[in-house]
């Protein structure tokens, strides 16, 4: 708590000292306005947290066919593609996407693996997105649980300035440098109605179907014959459907919407062994065992926001979700390219019925606002577990929490505010869990500002860590009931300042430094050996602790119809872990990573030209082998995309053509020690399919 003070007696102190107006009709992105993590909405000058927004504008100048495309250019953010789940999620300062919360116009989104984090960003659908934004740091208060290396909240479009708009979009990638017009590559198509009804009533609808091909690679598909380890695909193939539907009301102070997404998601996987038959019908035959995966997700979303008794502002909202992976086992036969013996089983699932709401402007008084909230989340897991000789065994449980907080924002000058918060959450399954916060801004002349922060957070175990069972041929995985939440402490603190090159140019920078604390660290370790067979049995435990620090900058600079962004942070990652058998080295490991991106609109043609590039350092981390824990090291790679976007017939048409992973990037290196014989290997990490070109069309009709 001493800290608490001491931080807020800083600023105050500091504000005293210029207390002057600030002028601030000269900014770069005043014009944005930010809702998360806010009191009410407001500019990012006046926000006392640091907000990122990537622009709708950024998004088409990427051609991003999923929100992995778009995080991959994000600094400190690393994106995790699997070619064999098909799965894609992120991670941020080393710490997994379970640490990480993704919302949808604030609410978490749901998958079969969480709520909020764990999230699949190749299933984030990116045509009703109007912008993105993001906060690092711990900020548990207002968005709760997991919200512990940061949390991203995408605000989807509610609005058309026309009567009727009526989007369709076709987009066409190559896979590597796989393609056909329609057994190979990446083959999108996209329809988009939004009509205002009247002056209250707003309705959109949309469907999306994103059909990826895989990616073959030195395999030879679904149709190779022989049993050589080269039958299937390097990436799996995939194909999504997504459909939205929108209403939206709004009269006076008091606007409502509802909102409903539906995802359906198919990955087939083939398998490797060819192996051979007989039928009197077929003769001689070959055939795989082959698996396909399917992913519904159902996603409901009602909000009311508006005044009680003239005055005091509420938003309220109301979400029901449902996210289910089914898996189907059939005999594909080669010969005849037909299948047989299919089986259809529910793997796992994630109901959610979840509740949201805040009160604020409490107070006549401008220079105090208070705003108080809650949060309900009731989370029903299920989960089939299969264990030796293909027994199964079905897993359902519950767990919910019940969160109030309070958040106050206190205006002390016309520069200088501060924000205490604080949560208090009660668990059905743990012990009830708490965040604090404390945040302050100071504005000085000269557009110059500086930002503090303070939050602590918790992360709750997840359905797999507390209750997964794979009990098979030596394996013995399991998890603990008995887990306690983690508990997170960061702190931040940024310099920021604008300044002017005469009338045509205008600069950004941004210095942030650091810290994250993270204790009872949740992760699998070795509790002992099974008496038949003496192979080692693994539970997931409290074992863990991890420190971070980071120090990273971010500039812009405007100049005529040019745009440049130049960023770059040094991180420091420090991880302990007793297994009960070995320990770790708690030394810290760096790490630096840069992005860079240049866009230049050529008015008088309605071009915007854009690249965009990344470079993402080595990073080490300890991996456990039998001999204790050895160092590991993965090696640095380049990323980088670019694109050219033109409009015709009055922006009744949009051509965008371009190219990502221009380096062609298909796998990295990493590095262990191996077992026997103490010495440096090297292992692959399958990161991309190579360079791919797209060209992506869209059509508008406005009226």
């Amino acid at each position: 708590m001493s800290r608490y003070i001491f931080l807020l007696f800083l600023f105050y102190s500091v504000s005293n000292i210029n207390a002057q107006t600030i002028d601030s009709t000269q900014t770069i992105d005043l014009k944005d306005v930010v809702v998360t993590g806010q009191v009410e909405p407001q500019s990012l000058k006046k926000s006392v947290h640091n907000v990122r927004v990537i622009t709708n504008q950024d998004i088409k100048n990427l051609a991003a066919n999923n929100l992995g495309d778009v995080l991959n250019q994000y600094l400190n953010i690393t994106v995790r593609p699997s070619s064999n789940s098909g799965r894609s999620t992120v991670s941020m300062f080393g710490l997994d996407a379970q640490y990480f919360k993704i919302l949808v116009d604030n609410i978490p989104l749901v998958n079969e693996a969480g709520f909020g984090n764990n999230v699949d960003l190749s299933q984030i659908n990116l045509n009703d997105i109007e912008r993105i934004e993001i906060i690092e740091g711990s900020i548990g208060v207002t968005h709760g649980a997991n919200a512990v290396s940061g949390i991203l909240n995408i605000i989807t479009k509610k609005s058309n300035t026309n009567k009727w708009a009526i989007s369709t979009t076709l987009q066409e990638e190559t896979i590597g440098d796989e393609y056909e017009w329609f057994d190979k590559g990446r083959h999108i198509q996209n329809l988009k109605v939004s009509h205002n009804i009247s002056d209250k009533w707003f309705a959109s609808l949309g469907a999306n179907r994103n059909d990826f091909q895989g990616f073959l690679g030195d395999l030879k598909g679904k149709n190779h014959a022989v049993n050589n380890g080269l039958r299937g695909y390097r990436w799996l193939p995939k194909e999504q459907w997504n459909a939205s539907a929108l209403l939206h009301y709004k009269k006076n102070f008091f606007q409502a919407f509802y909102k409903f997404e539906y995802l359906n998601e198919q990955i087939d996987y083939y398998n490797n062994v060819v192996q051979s038959g007989f039928s009197n019908q077929l003769g001689a035959y070959k055939y795989g065992d082959d698996i396909r995966y399917f992913t519904n997700r159902f996603y409901h979303h009602l909000n009311a926001v508006g005044k009680l008794l003239s005055k005091i502002n509420y938003n309220i909202s109301l979400s029901h979700q449902l996210q289910e992976r089914l898996f189907e086992e059939f005999r594909y036969t080669i010969s005849n390219q037909t299948e047989s013996n299919n089986n259809k089983f529910k793997d796992q699932s994630t109901k959610v019925i979840y509740s949201t709401g805040n009160f604020s402007n409490f107070f006549k008084h401008k220079k105090v606002d208070f705003q108080l909230g809650y949060e309900m989340a009731l989370n029903n897991g299920f989960s089939l577990l299969v264990g030796e000789n293909n027994s199964t065994k079905t897993i359902r449980e519950r767990i919910d929490n019940y969160d109030v907080f309070a958040v106050a924002e206190i205006k002390l000058t016309e520069n200088f505010s501060f924000r205490p918060g604080a949560r208090y959450s009660f668990q059905s399954k743990f012990d009830n869990q708490y965040a604090l916060s404390l945040g302050a801004r100071q504005l000085f002349k000269n557009d110059f500002e500086i930002r503090a922060s303070v939050g602590k957070s918790f992360r709750t175990p997840s359905f797999e860590e507390l209750f997964t069972e794979l009990i098979f041929s030596g394996h013995y995985f399991v998890g603990n009931e008995n887990l306690i939440p983690e508990r997170s402490t960061s702190y931040e603190a940024s310099i920021k300042k604008r300044f002017y090159i005469g009338s045509d140019a205008a600069v950004a920078t941004n210095l942030i430094a650091s810290f994250m604390d993270i204790k009872d660290r949740i992760d699998m370790a070795l509790i002992g050996f099974d008496e038949t067979n003496n192979n080692p049995m693994y539970q997931y435990i409290n074992i863990n602790k991890y420190n971070m620090w980071n120090v990273s900058t971010n500039n812009q600079l405007e100049y005529n119809q040019w745009r440049f962004n130049l960023g770059a942070s040094f991180v420091g990652i420090s991880r302990f872990i007793d297994n009960g058998e070995f320990q770790s080295d708690d030394k810290y490991l760096y790490s630096f990573n840069l992005n860079s991106s240049v866009s230049y609109n050529i008015e008088k043609w309605n071009t915007i030209a854009s690249i965009y590039y990344k470079f993402t350092g080595k990073t080490q981390q300890f991996v456990e082998d039998q001999q204790g824990y050895a160092l590991s090291d993965i090696e640095s790679y380049n990323w980088l995309d670019a694109s050219i976007q033109k409009n015709f017939f009055k922006d009744k048409l949009e051509l965008t053509m371009g190219a990502r992973n221009l380096f062609n990037i298909t796998d990295i290196n990493q590095t262990n020690l191996n077992q026997g014989g103490g010495h440096s290997v090297s292992s692959q990490i399958l990161l991309a399919y190579g360079t791919s070109y797209f060209t992506k069309l869209t059509y508008n009709l406005n009226f």
